[in-house]
């Protein structure tokens, strides 16, 4: 199954969301058995500067539960996600769907 992941960030924030998947979060995706496949900004101005926009793919739902409890769990990721919020939150809201092609 794919997933579509939307995250909306705090005013200003995005090129910090950007420097964590860069730096960090995508790695750790393929760790927990996440397939990185495609991801967007939108060129709509009330979103380009909030707003990143990406697909996973995962065996199964069931197996995108357990990669999720897996990643949010990693100490890897706790220290990424802590780092990175020294000086505040970055994601406002998160929006998943998963899909079959």
């Amino acid at each position: 199954v794919y997933e579509l992941r939307t995250y909306t960030t705090h005013e200003g924030r995005l090129p910090a969301l950007h420097a964590r998947f860069r730096e960090h979060t995508l790695k750790l995706f393929e760790k927990h058995g996440m397939k990185n496949v495609l991801y967007w900004t939108p060129t709509d101005p009330a979103k380009a500067g909030n707003t990143l926009i990406y697909v996973l793919w995962h065996e199964s739902e069931d197996a995108a539960k357990k990669s999720w409890e897996g990643f949010r769990n990693d100490p890897e990721w706790l220290a990424a996600r802590d780092a990175s919020e020294a000086d505040g939150k970055i994601v406002a809201k998160v929006e998943s769907v998963y899909m079959t092609a």
